[in-house]
């Protein structure tokens, strides 16, 4: 028998042989997987092998028995609530038994004499919710691996950054080699930042927190997205890719951030997935009522166990080679989220390991406008300081200081305070044009001080940016009514801000604009 087999099936133990095999054959002949114990240490012994569920005749509930069964129960893992399914006898039921009972657990009685179908309906009952206990297992463990998996992949990164600014520390550093370990710790944080994305973007979707802002799209466009955000990837790994598109145009209806998303993430799966130098075929299918988005490679493939967990949260392939890549594996599970969202479908097809992969992600065909709707482009002057005041509040030091430095480096004068209450006096004295707040202030919260702030009349017009680790629509709302023109999640885009303090000029916008996820 295999071990899967084994934890499936029920052990009966009764002291009379004759009922044990008697209810053995009517187990078999519902198809019900037993195992007649009739010693307890055999009954123990098989315990330890796996179980589904254990039926015992009363009588068989001895103290030893209670000990013995007691203690493996008392000592079984987390997931696990073993079922006992007891044949009792009205006479029986003492409550000295039924204290037995009680330390058993998981107990459901059977009155003797019981008819075979409420026997064979409470076996099949008991092995249903024991599946179920050994699913959650499977997805406890996958999770374990996934969190240790989560751990090794932020500690890369930190190694280069604590070594970067160990070497800053020296004071014969030349002016490249500042350079270079700057270089350094810039994509080591935007590689950091890249995985807590992807962590919070899943989180979001799978808790139904995103809104689509859904729009008429041109199907091709998507595609064209898609390679140009994994080029990088691919160009790494010497990949070739071909891109075929049908001759019509075709339109969706969706939202195009994420759309884009979708297919980027099929594409960086089969990218990280083929060795070097591999191929890769993207390719744009259109019917009548659908449009399907294939990405076909000539990679390490999957095993046919896998394809059914592919688009599950925690799962994790044995693909050893994609471990020198990073990444949470976590793409596909947020693709088969926001496909959903789209009203799509996803699905995987590999011939097996070493055979390649193939992905396509079909959505509902949009009617084509009268012409093709495109998207529009905020054309961004670059930034340049103002000579604008502007103030930082952070309690953490070295996030203010550092952004202050930046700030400074980039022509503003500016101000970093670590306190609500040092940024409401500073802002009296000497009041901003702008103001850069954290949101977890240890003494006020940062929407408390952007109204209290606002209630000063040099800054009813001054410009006030939200700089904080939260970036759901909820704390976007409660920034906005707090009286904020912008919201920028950690870490900032350093461009992304100088453009917007370059485009102010102490003007409030009441439309914030969002860095990060």
């Amino acid at each position: 028998m295999s071990e899967v087999h084994l934890e499936y099936r029920i052990l009966i133990h009764a002291p009379v042989g004759k009922d044990a095999r008697l209810v053995a054959e009517l187990f078999g002949r519902a198809g019900i997987d037993c195992f007649v114990c009739t010693q307890l240490g055999q009954l123990m012994e098989e315990l330890g092998r796996g179980a589904g569920a254990l039926l015992v005749a009363d009588e068989a509930i001895t103290p030893e028995f209670v000990r013995a069964v007691g203690h493996y129960i008392e000592h079984q893992h987390g997931w696990s609530d073993l079922p006992l399914l007891v044949m009792s006898r009205r006479e029986a039921a003492s409550t000295g038994l039924q204290h037995r009972y009680l330390e058993l657990g998981n107990v459901s009685l059977l009155e003797r004499p019981a008819q075979g179908v409420t026997l064979v309906s409470a076996a099949q009952s008991a092995l249903r919710a024991r599946r179920r206990q050994y699913a959650m297992r499977e997805v406890d463990q996958r999770k374990d691996e996934f969190l240790a998996m989560l751990g090794h992949e932020l500690r890369n990164p930190l190694a280069p950054i604590r070594a970067a600014s160990d070497l800053l520390r020296l004071p014969s550093l030349d002016r490249d080699k500042i350079q270079q370990t700057s270089e350094i710790i810039s994509r080591q944080v935007k590689h950091m930042t890249g995985l807590i994305d992807d962590l919070l973007d899943l989180s979001r979707v799978s808790r139904g927190l995103v809104t689509l802002s859904e729009t008429l799209l041109d199907a091709s466009q998507i595609v064209t997205g898609a390679v140009e955000q994994v080029r990088p990837l691919v160009d790494a790994r010497r990949h070739r890719v071909t891109i075929q598109m049908p001759h019509e145009a075709a339109f969706v209806h969706g939202d195009q951030k994420r759309l884009v998303q979708i297919v980027a993430n099929v594409l960086n799966n089969a990218a990280k997935y083929t060795p070097e130098g591999g191929e890769i075929v993207v390719a744009l299918f259109v019917d009548e009522d659908t449009v399907s988005y294939t990405v076909s490679d000539n990679g390490i493939g999957m095993a046919p166990q896998m394809i059914e967990h592919v688009f599950d949260m925690f799962a994790q392939a044995e693909r050893s080679s994609d471990r020198s890549q990073g990444g949470l594996g976590i793409g596909l599970a947020l693709v088969k989220n926001l496909v959903a969202l789209h009203g799509g479908r996803v699905a995987a097809y590999s011939e097996g390991i070493g055979k390649g992969s193939r992905f396509t992600v079909t959505l509902p065909r949009a009617e084509a406008p009268g012409r093709a709707a495109v998207p529009e482009q905020q054309d961004l002057a670059p930034a340049q300081a103002q000579g604008l005041r502007l103030l930082v509040v952070d309690d953490n030091d070295d996030a203010g200081q550092m952004l202050g430095l930046y700030l400074e480096a980039a022509g503003y004068r500016v101000t970093v305070v670590q306190s609500a209450r040092a940024a409401l006096e500073t802002a009296r004295t000497d009041p901003p044009d702008a103001c850069l707040l954290d949101i977890g202030l240890p003494d006020m919260d940062g929407n408390e001080l952007a109204r209290q702030l606002r209630q000063l009349p040099p800054l009813r017009a001054a410009t006030l940016v939200a700089i904080t680790g939260y970036g759901q629509d909820a704390d976007r709302a409660r920034t906005a009514q707090a009286g904020f023109d912008h919201h920028f999640v950690k870490p900032v885009d350093m461009q992304a801000l100088l453009e917007v303090l370059a485009g102010q000029g102490g003007h409030r916008v009441p439309t914030p604009i969002v860095s990060g996820v």
